[in-house]
């Protein structure tokens, strides 16, 4: 490596790191709802599918919006992307602390979900752009990492300790909107200053002679080719169970432990537990199977684990048994989420050029489980009274991985 190689090496890895927070402070103003959940319907008179539906009101949004919006961001580039996302739901956020009822707060939650589009494509497309496509893997584990950092840190210390020491999910949600406002601003002074859209055109430009535009031409030949990919939707099934299961967990999570008498305090600590056992999957499964080249048998192992850790949860209450539980969920899904982001740029016919409209593709179906995840388990809740048909969904998701990394080609 020569010194200018290593110089760009450190600029891109720093770029990533700086990129990162906008994926950390998304996690946690999203997940600011989850772990205030129980509270939030209690003052408003919440229903538990109403509940269910603001759960599932971000994934909701990236179901019409996620193609087209990863269209964009391949088209406008990760810099200004990124910015937008997070100016975006910063906005939202502090919108949802004045919300009055069910109503003002799902359509803040959907304005939310809009601007974590960007993030979601935003920085798959910022590290594809950066790096070689071998050399992904380690910068993609970076940003996601970072996004289980912000779902933690709202659990473990934004629900326990920064809420109530700021007066209540109110004012948490406020201050975590205005930081998240200033973050957005930074990103797009830095953006700017780095050129780094410039610089993404100029790469494209350089690497095919493709139609970078948004000509109804030129969409409607990637849209062709990212839709009629039979690898590639495969894929999308993989995303839609990971999204189901993620999102059914953290969005529910706290609310079943304190159903069975924990604390709040302790839940969103148990539910932080869920996210820290997510980051050690998200660490290890790719490494493992990038280094073994068995990427197929590490979908099929992450989907039974999954299922296993679902089922651990669901037959314990609060002791030992669930807590096992809830590691081994983690470890499950954790292991599909990079895996799924990491498939699509090495497919013959996508590569970096089109990444963000292939993980547009599959978050744009893949939604679809992320928003019915939460709400089927609160609306079972109300038909049944129990959480148990709810989480044996989630379960059954962890074996649809395994049918779906085994019928993916080697």
């Amino acid at each position: 490596m020569t010194a200018s190689t290593a110089v760009d090496m450190r600029r891109a890895y720093w770029l990533v790191f700086l990129a990162t927070g906008s994926y950390t402070c998304l996690m946690f103003v999203w997940f600011s709802l989850p772990a205030y959940l129980p509270t939030i319907i209690g003052e408003l008179d919440l229903t538990s599918t109403q509940a269910g539906l603001l759960a599932g009101a971000v994934p909701l949004t990236y179901i019409p919006l996620a193609l087209f919006s990863g269209l964009a961001v391949d088209r406008i580039g990760p810099g200004r992307s990124l910015a937008a996302g997070v100016l975006c739901y910063g906005i939202a956020q502090i919108g949802r602390s004045v919300a009055t009822g069910f109503p003002s707060l799902l359509a803040w939650t959907l304005l939310l979900g809009v601007g974590a589009t960007a993030i979601t494509f935003g920085l798959p497309k910022l590290v594809g752009v950066l790096f070689p496509p071998g050399e992904t893997g380690r910068p993609s584990s970076i940003y996601l990492v970072g996004a289980s950092a912000g779902s933690a840190f709202v659990f473990a210390v934004g629900r326990p300790i920064l809420g109530p020491a700021l007066g209540g999910w109110r004012a948490l949600f406020l201050w975590s909107g205005i930081v998240t406002v200033a973050y957005g601003l930074l990103w797009l002074l830095v953006a700017l200053r780095t050129r780094l859209d410039d610089r993404t055109n100029s790469t494209q430009d350089d690497s095919d002679d493709s139609d970078d535009s948004f000509s109804l031409e030129s969409v409607r030949t990637d849209l062709r080719l990212v839709l009629t990919h039979r690898q590639l939707q495969l894929v999308v099934v993989l995303g839609t169970m990971y999204l189901l299961l993620n999102h059914g967990m953290q969005g529910w999570l706290p609310t079943l432990l304190e159903s069975r008498g924990l604390s709040a305090g302790r839940a969103g600590q148990a539910t932080s537990l869920f996210v820290v056992a997510y980051v050690g999957g998200v660490l290890a499964v790719p490494e493992l199977a990038d280094r073994f080249d068995a990427r197929r048998q590490a979908l099929m192992t992450c989907g039974t684990v999954a299922f296993v850790g679902v089922g651990l949860l669901i037959a314990g209450t609060t002791g030992a048994l669930a807590v096992l539980g809830i590691v081994v969920a983690g470890i499950g899904t954790g292991g599909v989420s990079p895996l799924v982001r990491a498939i699509p740029p090495e497919l013959e016919g996508i590569g970096a050029r089109l990444t963000g409209t292939a993980v547009g593709f599959i978050f744009a179906v893949g939604e679809i489980g992320g928003f019915f995840g939460p709400v089927l388990i609160g609306a079972l809740r109300d038909a049944t009274g129990s959480f148990v048909p709810g989480f044996g969904l989630l379960a059954a998701g962890g074996l649809v991985v395994v049918l779906a990394g085994w019928a993916l080609r080697p």
